[in-house]
């Protein structure tokens, strides 16, 4: 588990959300009709399970394939929200075009912090003590390399980043989360048809896990501002 939540209960909290999420958007991907929707859907149940298994350490080999599938959502959801309003398929109008801003800056926050948190293993592997190399000797040579090593390390993982650049992304999240929120408050159920309420249905859930994501978000990039 890596050293950004100290407490078990809030980690565990935060890999059920983001497996929920997962699992909501995996299920919305199956079940949608368009490509462009599934692609979308499918993307962020991928982005939730790969933030989950980022609080755990999980895969680390795979660190290089995790952060080029990011990017490239990030870079895919770029296309759509410039996307010429012919292609109907992709974010067509200013709400979704927004929307498509928001994710591709959501994929790109988590490639960033999947980079962040990658496992460093030359440090802790490199200098060992051996027949050649007795432990006092390595005990000198490390002492003397410690100044090189990344100010936040914790059983192999060191986090190297601009506090700045954690700073802007909390504040970008954050008000994000607040948003969501505002906009799901505003979706108040009417008297209408059985597929309009099931329409109004979804678009509450996405807010509602929009603002969830958005606040995670937000709360890891935090605990990086120092």
């Amino acid at each position: 588990m890596i050293h950004l939540f100290s407490t078990p209960v809030v980690t565990w909290t935060f890999t059920a959300v983001l497996l929920l999420s997962g699992v909501y958007h995996l299920w919305h991907a199956i079940r949608s009709n368009g490509l462009t929707g599934r692609v979308n859907k499918s993307l962020h149940a991928l982005m939730n399970v790969l933030m989950a298994a980022m609080l755990w350490n999980l895969a680390p080999s795979t660190l290089l394939a995790q952060i080029a599938v990011l990017t490239g959502a990030t870079l895919w959801f770029v296309i759509q929200s410039v996307a010429r309003p012919e292609f109907r398929t992709l974010c067509a109008g200013r709400q979704s075009r927004l929307k498509c801003v928001y994710h591709s800056v959501s994929m790109a926050g988590a490639a960033l912090m999947v980079a962040i948190m990658a496992p460093v293993t030359t440090a802790s592997s490199a200098i060992r003590p051996t027949a050649a190399a007795p432990a006092s000797h390595v005990h000198h040579i490390t002492t003397h390399a410690a100044p090189t090593l990344a100010p936040y390390s914790t059983a192999g993982t060191t986090i190297s980043h601009s506090p700045s650049v954690a700073i802007m992304l909390t504040v970008f999240f954050g008000a994000a989360a607040l948003v969501f929120i505002v906009l799901l408050l505003r979706e108040r159920p009417i008297r209408t048809t059985t597929r309009h309420r099931a329409a109004r249905h979804f678009v509450r859930a996405e807010h509602g896990l929009e603002a969830l994501g958005a606040a995670i978000m937000a709360l890891m990039f935090a605990t990086m501002t120092t």
